[in-house]
């Protein structure tokens, strides 16, 4: 989800859930402590120079049980952060902690805000040499005659 997504729903919404895929929620007296733009500029193991550019949102589960975070605030929030940081419409990434930081992609089902799990990649598997598919082979086309029966190989 984009910055300016996220800015067209929330006029919408009466309330701010984020849920987990896994269907935990986040509990409503999370906070959202920081909002940045975080540009990333890296070589994948190809060589390839990169940068990736997102907008970080950090939840926070604080301890503050009567706190409430309404759309509006977080808009205000948004629309602040964009000002004073010059932040692009780039994709939303939210760092929240379950057992340790884990940094989610963010959607939206028609009611919630969902962390979806991001998963690593390898991102030149044409130059680095691990294939993106595994090559399908039968075993009746293998011609290896050190593991018969009874060889004593396996």
């Amino acid at each position: 989800m984009k910055l300016s997504e996220i800015k067209s729903i929330l006029p919408n919404l009466n309330n701010v859930e984020f849920q987990l895929e896994n269907g935990a929620f986040v509990p409503e007296h999370f906070h959202v402590t920081e909002i940045g733009f975080v540009t990333k500029h890296f070589i994948d193991c190809g060589g390839t120079i990169r940068d990736e550019k997102v907008v970080n949102f950090q939840l926070w589960n604080a301890n503050d049980f009567d706190h409430r975070l309404k759309p509006s605030k977080l808009l205000n929030i948004v629309k602040l952060s964009e000002e004073k940081l010059g932040i692009e419409d780039a994709n939303i990434e939210v760092e929240y902690q379950v057992d340790t930081i884990g940094k989610y992609d963010l959607d939206f089902n028609g009611t919630n805000f969902v962390l979806k799990n991001k998963q690593t990649a390898c991102l030149a598997s044409d130059s680095c040499g691990n294939p993106s598919t595994k090559p399908k082979i039968q075993l009746s086309e293998l011609n290896n005659s050190c593991c018969t029966p009874k060889s004593g190989c396996c």
